[in-house]
């Protein structure tokens, strides 16, 4: 018997530990053929999604697809995200979260009809952000990584 992967189990982890908190979780994803979101959306062949309770319907987090249903533009679209595409999952309000090996995932090609204009909460981290401090700025090395890779 082929054993289950541990990335599905973690990702329901960190989703019920955001919303627990009364953070907004994020899935930032690897778009490809298998990957249906709405395209005018994916920028660089990846897309983040805001999955809290109150911006998703009926969301379903398996262990291979992640599904729901969410408004795009007041438009109602059906979400499907293969689990192995899922980069990262964080807190919109701290960054806080994991960032994942994605295997498999060949990035989308951009098409001529695909726009630039994505609001800047919806637009995938080039690094996830860093949790806000009041502490003045530590010089770099001195401070622990708010991520871990999974592998």
């Amino acid at each position: 018997m082929k054993e289950i992967p541990t990335k599905p189990y973690v990702l329901r982890a960190l989703f019920e530990w955001c919303v627990d908190n009364g953070y907004t979780p994020h899935l930032a994803v690897k778009v490809d053929s298998r990957t249906q979101v709405p395209p005018e959306y994916v920028k660089g062949g990846e897309i983040t999604l805001n999955v809290s309770p109150n911006a998703v319907h009926k969301l379903q987090m398996g262990n291979e697809l992640i599904e729901f249903s969410a408004r795009f533009g007041g438009v109602a679209r059906q979400i499907s995200v293969p689990v192995t595409n899922v980069y990262a999952l964080y807190a919109r309000e701290t960054g806080h979260g994991m960032t994942f090996d994605v295997e498999g995932a060949k990035p989308a090609v951009q098409t001529k009809g695909e726009t630039e204009s994505v609001s800047a909460n919806s637009k995938p981290p080039a690094a996830l952000p860093a949790p806000p401090s009041s502490e003045p700025p530590k010089k770099p090395g001195g401070g622990k990584p708010t991520l871990r890779r999974i592998k």
